[in-house]
């Protein structure tokens, strides 16, 4: 069965063609990547991938949102688009169609992946696990978490809002990052700094902490000034960047029982490279009298250029089976 599978995120929305069957993805086609800014709908930006493959569309549809879902108005977090779930079918020309929240599409995704596509960051090098829990976590515009629960040879997948748990200082430098950040928030989150606009939170804080001017206007500039490593105070935030990210992701771990971790999305997969010395590893494993616990638990990355695209369509997939 063919479908259309959409990815839309704070930033973007990605679009792409699938064919399932009998409950999985067989194929993925090539995705088109659009920023949802030069759009003022779903409706005109599904219009543009019609336009774009040159033919009529599916009448059915995978679609993952970066938003809580189960409401009749739902606001993107991260994004200027208002969804009406019950208009989205007239709107689309849909016969079919199945919603689910951008990181539990994510989760789904992972059933469909082969080894190909994790690559091992740090822990025990071995596969992930056929039974228990698997956290996922990845920075973007915003920080996605869900989990996947796997027993019996059936997954189950659950979304969750672990992106917006407090932000807990580890040492002097975090307390003064994150005194600087109550300044101008109500609230310090973790994802203020664990998403892509997150470095230039830290660097902001370490700027002023140091006394110097800011030196960015945007946080692509800084972000390839931190990886470049051309700037010591943006490769300091990135630093620390990382560790944060290595102690957001075994908290999570820590909280949802974990045997393993994923980590998701374009800019973990940016960070590959960066992760292990800057840090994270050390985070990650740093709780105390669960140290040697954290320290048996894989953390992985997914390499799939489009693993919300496949988790959409997988979320389609998996609900026809079931139906």
């Amino acid at each position: 069965m063919d479908i259309v599978a959409v990815d839309i995120g704070g930033t973007h929305a990605r679009f792409a063609l699938a064919q399932v069957d009998q409950g999985r993805v067989v194929s993925l086609g090539e995705a088109m990547v659009m920023k949802t800014a030069e759009h003022p709908s779903l409706r005109t930006a599904w219009q543009a991938f019609g336009e774009h493959v040159g033919r009529p569309l599916p009448a059915a549809a995978g679609v993952a949102i970066a938003c809580p879902i189960g409401q009749p108005s739902l606001k993107l977090t991260n994004n200027p688009w208002t969804l009406r779930p019950a208009s989205i079918s007239e709107e689309l020309a849909l016969e079919h169609f199945v919603l689910v929240n951008d990181f539990g599409a994510i989760g789904r995704s992972l059933g469909h992946l082969d080894e190909t596509h994790i690559a091992h960051v740090c822990g025990p090098d071995r596969p992930l696990p056929a039974t228990g829990v698997i956290s996922v976590v990845g920075p973007g515009t915003g920080l996605g978490v869900a989990y996947a629960l796997r027993v019996g040879g059936e997954t189950f997948v659950r979304e969750t809002e672990g992106g917006h748990v407090d932000f807990a200082p580890l040492d002097p430098i975090e307390d003064a990052i994150n005194q600087w950040l109550r300044q101008r928030h109500r609230r310090v989150s973790v994802e203020r700094l664990v998403s892509g606009p997150g470095l230039s939170s830290i660097y902001e804080a370490l700027a002023a902490i140091e006394k110097r001017p800011s030196r960015y206007s945007t946080d692509q500039a800084l972000w390839a000034a931190a990886i470049e490593g051309v700037d010591a105070l943006a490769a300091a935030a990135l630093e620390r960047f990382c560790l944060i990210f290595g102690a957001v992701a075994g908290d999570i771990a820590l909280a949802q029982g974990a045997g393993a971790v994923v980590l998701a999305g374009a800019l973990a997969r940016r960070l590959a490279a960066t992760l292990g010395e800057f840090g994270f590893p050390s985070r990650f494993t740093a709780k105390g009298r669960f140290e040697r616990l954290m320290s048996d638990i894989p953390v992985k990355l997914i390499t799939h250029a489009q693993p919300g695209l496949l988790g959409a369509a997988a979320a389609f997939a998996e609900q026809t089976r079931a139906g």
